[in-house]
C-alpha cells in the first residue's frame, strides 16, 4: 500500500453475511478491503477450532495482521472494541456502527433480538447464550473512533451510541435520520460518506506522523 493507503477491516453483524457492508465498500475508493466471515454463521461452514464466543473472538482477532481501520456493525462490534483493546498496535481506528460494543444493555431499553436471530439466521447456541461487559475497559481505548448510529434503531437505541460516546476518550458520534439496525445497508451512501471524511482524518494524522515538521 502507498504512504496514504488504508487497510479497513470489516465485521459483519451477528448474521454472519459478507455482503452487508458490499454497499459501502464499493463508495470506499483508494482503500485496501477485507471483509471477514464468522465459521458457524450463515453460510459458512463449522470450524472445529471455533466453539465459543472466546474462541470466534480470537479467530477474528488473529486476521488482523496489520495496522488496519476496524469497521464493525452489531455483534461485530464486540470484536472490534476487543481489538483496539488487545492489539492497540495493529488497530489504527475503529468504526462502530449500531453496535452493543460488548456492554451490558440491560439497563437500556433494547428490543430482545436472540429469539428472532435464532429463526430468521443460522447461529450457534452459544452465540445466543453469549453476554459481554466491556464497560469499565472502553476508557483505555486510545484510537479514534466514529460511531454511527440510526435513530430508529430498536435493537441499539441512539443511547448507547450516546453512552459509548461519552465513554471513549477519542470518539466522535454521528446519527443519521430515520436509520434502522441496517443502518449502513439502507443508508449506504450517508454513512460512506461518514466513513470517507473519517478516514481523511486518519490519513491526515498519518502524514503528521511521517513529517512532524510538514
Amino acid at each position: 500500500m502507498g504512504g496514504d493507503d488504508l487497510n479497513l477491516i470489516f465485521l459483519p453483524g451477528a448474521s454472519g453475511n459478507t455482503t452487508f457492508w458490499q454497499p459501502v465498500i464499493q463508495r470506499l475508493q483508494d482503500n485496501s478491503t477485507m471483509v471477514v466471515a464468522y465459521p458457524s454463521f450463515g453460510d459458512y461452514s463449522d470450524d472445529v477450532d471455533v466453539q465459543s464466543f472466546e474462541s470466534l473472538q480470537d479467530d477474528v482477532l488473529n486476521q488482523i495482521q496489520q495496522p488496519s481501520v476496524v469497521v464493525a456493525q452489531s455483534m461485530g462490534g464486540i470484536f472490534a472494541v476487543q481489538a483496539a483493546l488487545k492489539k492497540p498496535e495493529q488497530v489504527q481506528a475503529l468504526v462502530l456502527v449500531a453496535t452493543s460494543g460488548g456492554i451490558d444493555l440491560s439497563s437500556f431499553q433494547v428490543a430482545d433480538w436472540r429469539e428472532d436471530y435464532q429463526q430468521s439466521f443460522t447461529v450457534p447456541d452459544w452465540f445466543v447464550r453469549h453476554q459481554s461487559d466491556l464497560t469499565d475497559s472502553l476508557e483505555r481505548i486510545q484510537c479514534p473512533v466514529l460511531l454511527i448510529w440510526g435513530d430508529a434503531d430498536p435493537i441499539s437505541p441512539v443511547a448507547v451510541g450516546q453512552f459509548l460516546h461519552r465513554q471513549i476518550p477519542h470518539a466522535e458520534l454521528h446519527i443519521v435520520s430515520q436509520g434502522q439496525h441496517d443502518v449502513a445497508y439502507v443508508h449506504a451512501a450517508h454513512v460512506a460518506q461518514l466513513i470517507q471524511n473519517f478516514l481523511a482524518k486518519i490519513r491526515v494524522k498519518k502524514r503528521m506522523l511521517r513529517h512532524p515538521f510538514f
